[in-house]
C-alpha cells in the first residue's frame, strides 16, 4: 500500500514538472522577456488588459459583427476559449498554454502575413504590452465583467519595503507599491505649509487663508494633518468642490444650449448635488434618486429634483425646427448621459451601429433609450422665459405650509363630495326599487321640491305654487302672437315681422 502511494506521488510530481518545464519552456525575445519579468505578480483584467484588448484588437474581433474579422471576438472568454471558425484545430486563446494559444503566436510574429495586430489595421503593440497579455495567458487568461458593474471589495493592502520611508496609512502603501513597480523612487515630503495648500484645493478648491496656515504651523500634535482634513471635509465648500466634476457629467448649464441660448434656472439641481455630497448621501440613492426619484413611491420634493439631472439637455427654442426631431434628440442624450455618468460606458457608439468595444448592440441602444422616452415634452420649447415641462413649485416655507394648509381643505371637500355622491347613489338606487319613478309620468313636469312655476298665460306672473309670489312687467306690456307652436307673447314688436 505504501509502495503505491510513493508511485502514485512519484507520478503526480513527474506531471507537475513536466508542466512545469513545459510552461517555461517558451522562449521570449529579448525585450519581451525583460518587460515580463518586470511586471507585477498579478495582473488585473480590467486595469491591465482589458485596455490593451479594446485598443489594439477590438476594433477587429470586438462586438461589432460587421468588422470582425475571421468570425472571432475576443471580447468574450466564451468565443475566446473556443475553436477558431477558419482551423478548427486550433484556438485563439488556451488559459495556461501558451503554446497551445494561436494569439500567443501571432502577437510574438513578425510575418506581415501573420502577425497581429496585422499593418493593415495601423496598430502595433509595445513590448511591455506584449508581455501582459502573455503573462495573463499563462496565468489563466480570466476575464471579469466590465469594471463599473462589479461590486467593489476591499483589497489586502500590500506589503513594501519601508527602509526609511515613512508610512502613515495604508493609502501610502498602495502609493510605494506602485513607485517599486515603476522603479521610481518617492518625492521628499513637502513642508506643512504647502501640504495645507494642496489639501485645501483638493478638498473645497480654495487656498488656506493666513490663519489657518498659522494654526496649522502651529500645531505640533501627530494628528495635525488629520484635523485639517476633518475641518476641510465639514466645509460647505467641500460640497461645491465635489459637486464640480459631477455637474460636468450631467452636462449641468443655466442656459438652453441653442440659438439665442436663453437662460434658465437650474441651480435647485445644482445645490441638491452640493447638499448630498456635503451631506454624504449614499452613492446608491445619489444614482436612484437622480434616475428615477420620481417613480419611487412617495417621493418628496428633493427627490423630484433630483431628477432634474434627466432634463439639463439641450432645448431648442427655433422656430423653424421639426419638432419630433429635437424631442428624439433629447431623448438621445438621457440615454448617452445615463450610460458615461451611471454605467461608466459610451453607449452613445451603438446608437448608428453595434458598438466596436462593448458589448452593446445597437438594438440594445434602443430598448435603453426606450426607457427615456416616456417625458410629457416638446421638442420646440417656448420662446418665452417660461421654462419646459413638466417643472416643479419651490415655495418658501412659509409658502409652502399655506399651500399644505389649502391642499388639505380641498382634500376634505373632495372626501365629503364623494360621500355626498356615494349616499346619493343609494338613495337614487333605492327610488329605481320602489318604482315610484313612474309617477313622473302622471306629472306635467317635475312637482317634487318645485320652488315655482310661471305660465305667463294671459299675462299672468302669478307663481301657482305659492301664490304669494308674483312677478311685476315694467315697461310696455307684451305683445302676444299666435304661431303653429301656440301663443306666445312678443316683447319686442318689430312691424312687417308679425
Amino acid at each position: 500500500m505504501r509502495r503505491l502511494f510513493f508511485i502514485l506521488l512519484g507520478a503526480v510530481l513527474l506531471l507537475a514538472a513536466s508542466i512545469y518545464s513545459y510552461s517555461s519552456a517558451v522562449k521570449l525575445p529579448a525585450g519581451v522577456k525583460e518587460a515580463y519579468d518586470a511586471l507585477p505578480e498579478k495582473l488585473d483584467y480590467n486595469v491591465d488588459v482589458k485596455p490593451i484588448l479594446s485598443d489594439k484588437c477590438f476594433a477587429c474581433h470586438g462586438p461589432d459583427k460587421a468588422k470582425q474579422q475571421a468570425g472571432l471576438r475576443l471580447d468574450i472568454a466564451e468565443f475566446a476559449y473556443a475553436e477558431l471558425p477558419e482551423d478548427k484545430t486550433k484556438v485563439a486563446i488556451k488559459p495556461g498554454d501558451l503554446e497551445g494559444s494561436e494569439f500567443f503566436h501571432r502577437i510574438l510574429s513578425e510575418d506581415p502575413k501573420y502577425m497581429m495586430p496585422s499593418p493593415e489595421s495601423h496598430h502595433t503593440l509595445t513590448t511591455t504590452e506584449k508581455a501582459i497579455l502573455i503573462k495573463w495567458i499563462k496565468d489563466g487568461a480570466v476575464y471579469k465583467p466590465h469594471w463599473a458593474f462589479v461590486k467593489p471589495v476591499k483589497v489586502a493592502i500590500p506589503e513594501v519595503d519601508e527602509g526609511n520611508r515613512l508610512i502613515y496609512n495604508p493609502i501610502d502603501n498602495f502609493v510605494l507599491a506602485k513607485l517599486e513597480q515603476k522603479k521610481l523612487q518617492p518625492a521628499k515630503q513637502a513642508g506643512k505649509e504647502l501640504l495645507l495648500r494642496r489639501v485645501s484645493l483638493d478638498l473645497t478648491g480654495l487656498p488656506p487663508t493666513l490663519k489657518e496656515i498659522d494654526d496649522f504651523l502651529k500645531d505640533n500634535s501627530s494628528n495635525a494633518y488629520e484635523k485639517q482634513v476633518d475641518r476641510l471635509l465639514k466645509s460647505p465648500h467641500y460640497g461645491e468642490k465635489m459637486a464640480v466634476d459631477w455637474l460636468d457629467v450631467a452636462r449641468y448649464a443655466d442656459s438652453h444650449g441653442y440659438t439665442i441660448d436663453r437662460l434658465r434656472d437650474m441651480s435647485p439641481y445644482r445645490d441638491w448635488v452640493i447638499k448630498a455630497f456635503n451631506a454624504n448621501f449614499p452613492y446608491n440613492k445619489f444614482l436612484q434618486w437622480q434616475l428615477a426619484g420620481d417613480l419611487m413611491p412617495h417621493p418628496t420634493r428633493d427627490m423630484i429634483t433630483a431628477t432634474a439631472f434627466n432634463r439639463n439637455h439641450q432645448q431648442n427654442m427655433e422656430g423653424g425646427i421639426i419638432e419630433e426631431e429635437f424631442q428624439t434628440e433629447y431623448v438621445i442624450d438621457r440615454t448617452n448621459t445615463f450610460g458615461t455618468a451611471m454605467l461608466a460606458m459610451s453607449v452613445g457608439c451603438a446608437k448608428c451601429h453595434d458598438h466596436k468595444f462593448d458589448p452593446i448592440s445597437q438594438k440594445n441602444y434602443y430598448q435603453l433609450f426606450s426607457f427615456f422616452n416616456n417625458v410629457e415634452e416638446a421638442g420646440q420649447i417656448s420662446f418665452d422665459d417660461a421654462l419646459p415641462t413638466p417643472t416643479q413649485l419651490l415655495p418658501t416655507r412659509e409658502k409652502e405650509k399655506i399651500l399644505q394648509f389649502i391642499n388639505h381643505n380641498i382634500q376634505q371637500e373632495r372626501d365629503q363630495i364623494r360621500l355626498s355622491t356615494n349616499k346619493a347613489a343609494a338613495r337614487f338606487e333605492q327610488w329605481l326599487s320602489t318604482g315610484n319613478y313612474k309617477k313622473l309620468a302622471l306629472n306635467q313636469i317635475p312637482v317634487n321640491g318645485l320652488q315655482a312655476f310661471y305660465s305667463f298665460d294671459k299675462g299672468n306672473f302669478t307663481s301657482s305654487v305659492n301664490t304669494k309670489e308674483t312677478g311685476v312687467m315694467r315697461g310696455d306690456k307684451p305683445a302676444f302672437v299666435t304661431s303653429d307652436g301656440g301663443r306666445h307673447s312678443c316683447l319686442m314688436a318689430i312691424p312687417g315681422l308679425i
